[in-house]
């Protein structure tokens, strides 16, 4: 697009009449608002939690401006193409025509009628010169989208600099975790902590925890799910592993993607929970919908078969390479559809309010597209809504899960506290396994998925454990999954406590009514795994190591280390931890 037809894109703007009263305004986004307009910043960035309406905020900002005539023109920079038509349409709800490029017309031949565009983070960095000359020309707001993005590649943030370091004004949003790297984002504020270390600074923050209070978004369960593994290594070695206890790194990848295998059994029993789960939702909210997030193409068209199969209705399938997918999302988030499969396309931006039961299929684990991920269902249509997204069993999703609420900051340089060395170990390590992911559509090209087995192993809300080990299908697993569709936090708090003392209970009394005759070795080996399951919800509710509550439980009953107990010393110490969990 030249400058000169850019030039003529912004008609006068129809005033405060076409938007003031179109939507009311939230109590944080009438906050940030007037914080807005009694600072008046060149720019200003909002962090705002998935699902909170950073995009009504900004466009009763770009109204503001318009209506002031402070600028003449907006310029919305948006990650996916996908999301350059979301946000047309909602701009149009409250008076604002931004074109977003699609249906094939040149651009040079766009209505005069358009008070501005809608372009990609990648289509800026392809015309950053149409877009410097374009704020030259024109009083221009340009509205960042998910501003992190500028970090991703240092072309586009280099791009952006350069294309709108002369507008007017610049709005910054994010809903995500910021990465920590080297390199700075475009138009946002740092403030120095160390020597050499910089943290960016927001200038107006609205996180999960206060949005869960008002009413802005759903709580969320986590449903976590572990079992036995088994594959074969690319030297011939065959292993097996529990994914619900402690591995190294290497064993939990491995083990990971081997349950995430459309071959084994670990995916269609967790795929059979999350649907009984979309149907006790739907008793309360019918057209509550389903998404399985998956790695790749090959993945999401398997998990789709195995949905099939269990349901006897094809699921919508959304494939980034599929030139209708867009067309795809618009229908399913119209519609009442029970579940959708999609391979990393709907985990940003894409606004689809009715999910509430998510499967995260993925070996992606970063906290950037786990955030995002899990923002897709937290969006509340109505108070009571609660979400439900069903996990493996693994330790770092595990630690994205329980700090859901925490906003964290972008960070340049080295973090000087051992909670930003571990965050930035743990994320240099999930992005080598995420480089692997992308150079092959096959995640398991090293080695060989033979077998998979699932166990519920509890529910994480709130921080909190709740639950135990328990079999697919069983009376144990039935209860957290038959919870109600409508809840308060507060009731989802009550009743996951009293579903987990009836677990108890249920156990205790097939404790007592336990054969005699089983041989010895099964009934220590059963008793053994459900203490180690115990152990690890305990663990992870307190934050200590698995080993230190093996060794309180040592000194509070007595008797040698676990492998050397009797069964009766194994079922002292069961009947403890219970009492613990209590």
């Amino acid at each position: 697009m030249s400058s000169s037809a850019l030039e003529h894109l912004s008609p006068a703007f129809p005033g405060r009449a076409a938007w003031g009263t179109a939507s009311s305004l939230r109590a944080w986004q009438q906050a940030a608002l007037d914080q807005y307009e009694q600072e008046s910043p060149r720019d200003f960035l909002c962090v705002a939690t998935p699902g909170a309406g950073k995009t009504t905020f900004a466009l009763r900002v770009a109204a503001t401006l318009m209506s002031a005539r402070t600028v003449r023109r907006i310029v919305v920079v948006t990650p996916t193409e996908h999301l350059k038509v979301q946000w047309a349409d909602a701009a149009a709800r409250v008076g604002i025509q931004l074109d977003p490029g699609i249906g094939g017309s040149s651009r040079a031949g766009r209505s005069k009628e358009f008070h501005g565009s809608v372009v990609t983070y990648a289509g800026v960095a392809a015309r950053s010169y149409v877009y410097e000359a374009l704020c030259h020309s024109k009083e221009t707001l340009v509205i960042f989208d998910e501003i992190h993005h500028a970090g991703d590649s240092k072309s586009w943030g280099e791009a952006i600099e350069y294309a709108f370091g002369h507008a007017t004004r610049r709005l910054a949003l994010t809903g995500t975790p910021f990465r920590s790297d080297d390199h700075p984002i475009p138009f946002v504020a740092y403030d120095e902590l160390a020597p050499g270390v910089r943290q960016s600074r927001a200038d107006y923050t609205y996180g999960y925890t206060e949005a869960l209070t008002d009413h802005v978004v759903r709580p969320v369960l986590f449903m976590n799910y572990g079992g036995a593994m088994r594959w074969r290594t690319k030297a011939g070695d065959e292993l097996a592993a529990d994914l619900g206890v402690p591995l190294t790194k290497d064993l939990t990848a491995q083990a990971w993607r081997t349950a995430l295998s459309p071959t084994g059994e670990w995916i269609p029993a967790v795929l059979r929970a999350a649907d009984k789960r979309l149907t006790e939702v739907r008793r309360h909210v019918p057209d509550a919908g389903g998404l399985v997030i998956a790695t790749n193409q090959t993945s999401a068209r398997a998990y789709a078969r195995i949905l099939h199969d269990l349901t006897g209705t094809k699921p919508v399938v959304v494939l980034s390479d599929d030139a209708k997918a867009n067309v795809r999302i618009e229908e399913y988030s119209e519609g009442t559809d029970r579940w959708m499969v999609a391979v990393r396309m709907v985990s940003e931006g894409v606004d689809v309010p009715r999910l509430a039961v998510g499967v995260y299929a993925t070996a992606t684990s970063t906290p950037l597209f786990f955030t995002q991920a899990v923002g897709r269902f937290v969006r509340s249509r109505r108070r009571g809504e609660v979400a439900t997204v069903f996990l493996p069993t693994v330790p770092v999703l595990l630690a994205h899960a329980a700090t859901i609420e925490r906003q964290r900051d972008h960070v340049l340089g080295r973090p000087t506290s051992d909670e930003g060395d571990i965050w930035a170990e743990t994320e240099a390590l999930i992005e080598r396994e995420n480089r692997a992911d992308k150079a092959s559509d096959d995640l398991l090209g090293e080695f060989e998925a033979l077998e998979s087995q699932a166990t519920f192993d509890h529910v994480l809300f709130d921080s909190q454990a709740f639950g135990m080990h328990a079999e697919p299908t069983s009376a144990d697993e039935q209860d957290y999954l038959g919870l109600p569709g409508l809840l308060e936090p507060a009731q989802v708090s009550v009743l996951l406590a009293e579903r987990q003392r009836r677990q108890l209970r249920r156990r205790e009394k097939q404790d007592r009514r336990a054969e005699p005759e089983v041989a010895l070795h099964r009934a220590l080996a059963s008793k053994r795994k459900e203490l180690n399951s115990l152990v690890a919800q305990y663990a992870r509710l307190k934050g200590v190591p698995h080993s230190h509550v093996h060794a309180d439980l040592r000194r509070e009953c007595g008797g040698p280390k676990l492998a050397q107990a009797s069964q009766h010393q194994v079922d002292e110490r069961l009947a403890a931890i219970r009492a613990w969990l209590r």
